[in-house]
């Protein structure tokens, strides 16, 4: 009598060791060393966040010249740096209330425009076949190495002089005043973001099911709706993600504003002021501190209300299935 060892196809192999290491890698990480260690972590990296809130609310005499853990042990609690930063009238003060508006309508379409345009473009890649579209997802990557330094003088020649070829002018100089340089700063982020955006987004929408895609066009759906009523759904985690990194990014940023928006009370964002307040105040420590926090408590809150998709988004497309 034989018997037969059933074999399994190098496939399903392929898949048993990959689901073993996951295993492995996953019991690593739920172990209580690593626990622990994650504990530390944050603890390290909360620790000061919480030295400057506590010093943002400590009398200016307290501040200047004990430490912050001393508030324990003597504890004094004061809201004057807070009105003095944030609607002071002095030109000491902050007066940060108009820089934190010019930094929400710079953030917002700044990171609403590149996930729009991210989308559309990460779809049409992944599921819409027409000739060199290999060639211009490589393309599209290919940008991501190309420094933002390197960006800025040609851009900002662009919106200054227009563009012109042979003696004819293709676009016009842009010519913006006050308020109207949000879109230079917008334009700038968009443009920025996009070649990473596309590629977050399209490594997430190519792992989609195929038999969902086919399953929807033999029902009739278009691409239009096939995007709107199931692919925008399953992008969630993805879009979040992408949206933290650019919302810190762009709200965090100094550069491109100066530049762009200029460093006037109606078109500059916090980071600008906050930068005054440090190079020609720096020893009003008090101010500094609630100013840096006004500045980050939107990130926090941002970030603390998206941090369920956060992970998701972070491996969307590095794994199959």
């Amino acid at each position: 009598m034989t018997t037969t060892t059933p074999t399994l196809p190098a496939g399903a192999q392929a898949t048993g060791k990959t689901s073993s290491t996951a295993g492995r890698v996953r019991k690593r990480l739920n172990s209580r060393t690593a626990t622990l260690v994650s504990i530390v972590i944050a603890l390290f990296w909360t620790i000061p966040t919480f030295g400057l809130f506590v010093s943002s609310f400590r009398p200016e005499d307290q501040i200047k010249t004990t430490g912050w853990w001393t508030f324990f042990t003597n504890p004094q609690f004061t809201l004057e740096n807070y009105q003095e930063v944030l609607f002071g009238r002095s030109s000491s003060s902050g007066q940060l209330a108009n820089y934190f508006i010019n930094s929400l309508a710079i953030t917002i379409p700044s990171v609403l425009f590149p996930i729009a345009f991210a989308s559309l473009a990460a779809y049409a890649l992944a599921w819409i076949n027409f000739r060199g579209r290999d060639w211009a997802y490589i393309a599209i990557f290919a940008l991501q190495i190309v420094p933002l330094q390197m960006a800025l003088v040609p851009l900002l020649r662009f919106f200054s002089t227009g563009v012109s070829l042979g003696g004819v002018t293709l676009m016009p100089a842009w010519d913006l005043v006050d308020e109207q340089k949000f879109v230079q700063v917008w334009f700038a982020h968009t443009c920025f973001a996009l070649p990473f955006a596309v590629f977050l987004l399209h490594n997430f929408i190519a792992q989609l099911p195929k038999d969902l895609m086919e399953a929807a066009r033999v029902d009739g759906a278009t691409h239009p709706k096939i995007f709107r009523t199931i692919v925008l759904p399953l992008i969630t985690p993805a879009l979040a993600a992408f949206g933290i990194f650019q919302f810190l990014w762009v709200w965090n940023d100094l550069l491109v504003a100066l530049i762009f928006a200029g460093g006037s009370s109606e078109t500059a964002p916090l980071t600008v002021r906050l930068a005054e307040m440090a190079g020609t105040r720096g020893n009003e420590w008090q101010r500094l501190t609630a100013g840096a926090f006004v500045s980050i408590v939107v990130p926090l809150i941002v970030f603390l209300s998206l941090q369920r998709y956060f992970v998701r988004g972070l491996l969307a497309g590095s794994v199959k299935g």
